[in-house]
């Protein structure tokens, strides 16, 4: 039996860091997202002062009082957006704002409620207009997780590498992922670990692995500029004991991606990593093209480097999905970057699988010529026997077949950018 609601509903307002639809969406969990400035109760909106204070005098007073009491103690915020008001200009607007019935006590330190002003002034900074787009008021709720991108940078960490993912982005493939408590994520292409960092800051466990065997054991050359060779402690486990979640760290280990190392169980909640494109990170796995004979007990000395050869792209993401397919379990995500030549990409040149479901394709941009993809797949189905060969129909990977398909591809657009503006016709010697 349907009913009508006498009480109105509350409305919100929520503050996003930034403009990118695709990332920002679904905000799932807002004190874990970090793309989240602030929500706010809205009470009041309107694109003047004079419809700011109608829309305010028209919000049900009832909503209002339990947060106006004379017992209660408050303070108002002014924010602006693209545009700095003087201290001066920021009390006037709060003084004008004394038709509302506010009988506490104001307190600037430690006040119960929290009110805020926002004025919008568009997105573009050279051309600021006089008065607001559109101005909001509302009561404070909560704040996002903005403070993680600075006390998570890479900048400060302790172990990096060339490669080593922004805290940003790690932590936007934590939230893509659904990361929570308790998860066991797991990332292929571990590197230096930035993606276990993030991870386990949402109090999962975490563990990875990596063919190099110098990043996993935290030896050999720096990357940092004043540094040549790396310290006796600098290896990911430092890099979650630096943030307080070293017991979330279950283990690294040096493993070729192109070989099955798990038992065929779904073991994993989340599968996030940043596959090697071979610009500045070579793709390559175990193995090689010469006839070489094992020893014959199958024992190799611990010194003993495997011979590695060419990891083309399209193998590699062939590998990536089918392995997800085997350990996720059942609606388990997995989050991976799928690097792409612009002129040529189109929707389906994403990789699929039949147990994987796309849920997500987000662009960042990298330059003119080239981008990579946040894939966001979910499991959806057990495999099958047949699954397993699906790739080998799959014209999807065409524009990875080939060692460095996409290197080529991003060194051809420098090299055409750079014969522009070598032919430029020079003007005054210039």
């Amino acid at each position: 039996m349907a009913t009508t609601l006498n009480r109105s509903c509350n409305q919100y307002l929520i503050h996003l860091a930034q403009d990118n639809l695709d990332f920002r969406l679904p905000v799932t969990s807002f004190m874990q997202h970090y793309s989240c400035r602030s929500a706010f109760e809205l009470w009041g909106h309107g694109q003047t002062h004079s419809e700011l204070k109608t829309s305010l005098l028209n919000y049900p007073l009832e909503n209002m009082l339990p947060f106006m009491h004379k017992d209660s103690t408050y303070k108002i915020n002014v924010y602006t957006f693209n545009k700095t008001l003087e201290f001066a200009d920021r009390i006037k607007r709060i003084d004008a704002l004394d038709y509302l019935p506010f009988e506490g006590a104001v307190s600037l330190k430690s006040p119960e409620h929290i009110f805020c002003l926002l004025e919008d002034y568009g997105t573009d900074p050279n051309n600021i207009p006089e008065h607001p787009n559109y101005i909001y008021f509302g009561r404070w709720i909560a704040d996002g997780q903005r403070e993680l991108i600075r006390s998570h940078s890479v900048k400060n960490r302790h172990f990096i590498g060339n490669t080593s993912m922004d805290a940003g982005l790690s932590f936007i493939m934590a939230n893509h992922a659904k990361v929570k408590e308790n998860d066991l994520v797991f990332d292929p292409f571990v590197g230096t670990g930035s993606l276990l960092v993030a991870c386990s800051q949402f109090g999962a466990y975490v563990c990875g692995t990596d063919i190099d065997f110098n990043t996993i054991h935290g030896k050999g050359r720096s990357s940092r500029k004043s540094q040549k060779w790396r310290g006796p402690d600098e290896n990911i486990r430092a890099n979650l004991r630096q943030y307080g979640t070293e017991k979330m760290y279950v283990d690294v280990m040096v493993s070729d991606a192109s070989k099955p190392v798990w038992r065929e169980a779904a073991l994993f909640d989340a599968i996030i990593t940043d596959p090697p494109y071979g610009i500045r990170e070579s793709t390559r796995r175990t193995g090689s093209h010469k006839d070489i004979s094992k020893p014959h007990d199958g024992i190799y000395v611990d010194s003993h480097v495997p011979v590695s050869q060419a990891y083309h792209l399209s193998d590699i993401f062939t590998d990536l999905l089918h392995s997800s397919a085997l350990h996720l379990v059942m609606g388990g995500r997995l989050v991976y970057w799928l690097p792409v030549y612009r002129p040529e990409y189109c929707e389906e040149m994403v990789p699929l699988h039949p147990c994987l479901r796309v849920i997500s394709n987000c662009e960042q941009t990298l330059s003119s010529h080239t981008a990579r993809r946040l894939i966001t797949m979910e499991k959806i189905k057990e495999p099958e026997e047949l699954d397993s060969l699906a790739h080998m129909e799959d014209l999807h990977l065409s524009p990875y077949q080939g060692h460095n398909a996409f290197r080529e591809k991003y060194f051809s657009g420098l090299n055409k950018r750079c014969g522009k503006e070598e032919d430029r016709p020079h003007v005054n010697g210039q």
